[in-house]
């Protein structure tokens, strides 16, 4: 059992969460402060149901990992505060005690075959496109803009995680999945990076 904690980073992301059965989602806090009382409460309410002698609950925060670019028409200011802000996630889901998996777009997007963002005219008609396939996922969810990519970022664990367990049932499947490091034990908190990342 584990609450999986999506982020997408950034001013205008958002982070979703998947815990005992239920999916909700929130738009970016506006403050440092208010991003770390988040992501300790959603810390803490793994902390909380863990039932004395059974199973313990893990908290997992699967991060969407950036570069340095952030737009052709973005000045050097914009792109070091989005790195900022990035740094400070990440710093603050390890302090926590966290498990820390990070994938880069290309790999979560491609679960879902909507093509890419270069193919599509603008950048607005991409997020949209990304918007639409969450509000078709999650129904009974608000989405907007901002919480997007984080709902498909969970969804994309979700599938990683039917993925292993269907090949657990086939020993014989020759099917390899580059999502499976959401998958793996705990190792003293070091940040993960899927396989498929590093090729």
């Amino acid at each position: 059992m584990s609450v999986v904690i999506a982020i997408d980073p950034g001013v205008s992301g958002g982070v979703a969460v998947a815990a005992f059965g239920k999916t909700f989602c929130h738009p970016m806090p506006a403050t440092e402060g208010d991003r770390l009382e988040l992501i300790r409460d959603l810390a803490r309410s793994a902390e909380v149901e863990c039932v004395p002698h059974g199973p313990p609950v893990e908290c997992v925060c699967v991060l969407e990992e950036v570069n340095g670019f952030v737009g052709k028409a973005q000045p050097g200011s914009a792109m070091f505060k989005f790195g900022e802000g990035y740094g400070f996630l990440k710093g603050v889901v390890q302090a926590l005690g966290i498990r820390l998996v990070l994938v880069r777009p290309q790999t979560w997007q491609k679960v879902f075959s909507l093509g890419t963002a270069s193919r599509c005219a603008s950048k607005s008609e991409w997020k949209n496109k990304l918007k639409a396939e969450a509000q078709r996922r999650f129904p009974n969810l608000s989405v907007t803009l901002q919480t997007a990519d984080a709902l498909l970022i969970l969804e994309w664990v979700r599938a990683a995680r039917a993925t292993s367990a269907a090949r657990a049932t086939d020993p014989e499947s020759q099917t390899i999945s580059a999502e499976d490091v959401c998958l793996r034990p705990a190792t003293n908190n070091k940040t993960e990076t899927s396989k498929e990342q590093k090729t």
